[in-house]
C-alpha cells in the first residue's frame, strides 16, 4: 500500500469514527429514537415514610444480628490464635491475622448498617424540604418570566402577570 493509500484510509476511518454536530436536537434516548419521557409524565421518584422506615428496619435488625452473633467468633478465634502461638505453631499467627480482619471488617459493616438505619429516619423530612423550597423557586421564576414576556396578553393591553385579567379597553 502507498503513503497516499494510507493516508487516504485513516482520513476515511477517522470520518467513519468521529462524531457529527447536530443543532436544535436532543438525542432521543428511547430505544424508538422519540425524545425521552418528562418526568411529570413518567411520575417522580417517591418513597413513602413507610418503605424508609422498613429499610432503616431491617439496617437495625441486621446491626443487632451482627452485633449477637458475629461477634462471637471474635473472642475464641484470638484466644485460639494466642495458644496454638504460645505452643509454637505458626498457624497462630494466620489465625490471629483472620481474626483481626474478621473484627475489623465486621465492625466495618455495623458502623454501616447503623448509618443506614440512623439516616433512614431524617432522609424523607430532609428531602420534603427540598422539594418545597424547589417549588418554590421554580414558581418564582414563572412569576417572573411572565412579568417580562412581552408576548403575554394581547398587543396594547396590560399584562395580566401584574394587572390580574385584562379589561375590554386599551391603556393609555
Amino acid at each position: 500500500m502507498a503513503w497516499d493509500e494510507w493516508e487516504q484510509a485513516k482520513a476515511s476511518a477517522a470520518d467513519r469514527q468521529s462524531t457529527h454536530m447536530q443543532l436544535n436536537t436532543v438525542d432521543g434516548g428511547g430505544l424508538d429514537g422519540s425524545s425521552p419521557a418528562l418526568p411529570g409524565r413518567t411520575g417522580d421518584l417517591k418513597v413513602s415514610d413507610r418503605d424508609l422506615a422498613k429499610i432503616g428496619g431491617e439496617a437495625g435488625e441486621l446491626y443487632h444480628l451482627l452485633w449477637d452473633k458475629a461477634r462471637i467468633a471474635d473472642a475464641s478465634s484470638t484466644k485460639a490464635a494466642a495458644d496454638l502461638l504460645g505452643q509454637g505453631f505458626s498457624v497462630g499467627s494466620g489465625l490471629q491475622h483472620v481474626a483481626s480482619r474478621w473484627s475489623e471488617q465486621l465492625s466495618s459493616l455495623m458502623d454501616a448498617c447503623a448509618h443506614i438505619s440512623n439516616h433512614m429516619q431524617t432522609t424523607k423530612k430532609v428531602h420534603a424540604g427540598d422539594e418545597h423550597y424547589i417549588q418554590r423557586q421554580m414558581s418564582s421564576i414563572d412569576a417572573l418570566d411572565q412579568g417580562f414576556d412581552e408576548r403575554v396578553g394581547e398587543e396594547g393591553r396590560r399584562n395580566p402577570a401584574y394587572y390580574g385579567k385584562p379589561s375590554d379597553k386599551k391603556d393609555d
